[in-house]
């Protein structure tokens, strides 16, 4: 893999710097394993869904945080119980595991729902009034009271 380097943008661009930050951080984490495996879905224009297969999972074993841009996602299995059973084979992973996703600005963790080993993590981003563009009227008065 390629590695660019990010200084130029640091130099010459101010208050852009975050945006360095982000491709670092989006580089590192393409070093993830691929374990569970996971879809992301456009349902509508601002609305996603993330996948996540999660077989041998129980919902008291995932945690899902958002922190700041970020979604975290983790699987925590007890270690006892695989002392406890013997297999003759295992294909079936359930070790622990944790996913990173990056989101975008103004996007929000809706809901989160597993049925059949999968885990369902809706999202949607939502705008904030102020940013939303806006039709001026010529001839208007933009000075609020």
């Amino acid at each position: 893999m390629r590695t660019i380097d990010l200084s130029p943008l640091y130099r010459s661009f101010i208050g852009f710097d975050h945006l360095a930050n982000l491709l670092d951080d989006a580089s590192r984490n393409e070093k993830q394993n691929g374990y569970p495996p996971y879809n992301i879905e456009l349902l509508a224009d601002d609305k996603y869904r993330i996948t996540m297969a999660v077989a041998g999972f129980s919902k008291d074993e995932l945690t899902l945080e958002v922190k700041e841009n970020l979604l975290l996602i983790t699987g925590q299995k007890p270690d006892k119980e695989e002392q406890e059973r013997k297999f003759l084979h295992k294909g079936i992973s359930e070790r622990s595991f944790e996913r990173k996703f990056q989101l975008g600005a103004h996007v929000k963790v809706l809901t989160a729902d597993m049925e059949n080993g999968l885990l369902h993590v809706d999202l949607e981003r939502v705008i904030p009034e102020a940013l939303k563009p806006r039709r001026i009227e010529i001839g208007s008065n933009l000075i609020e009271n």
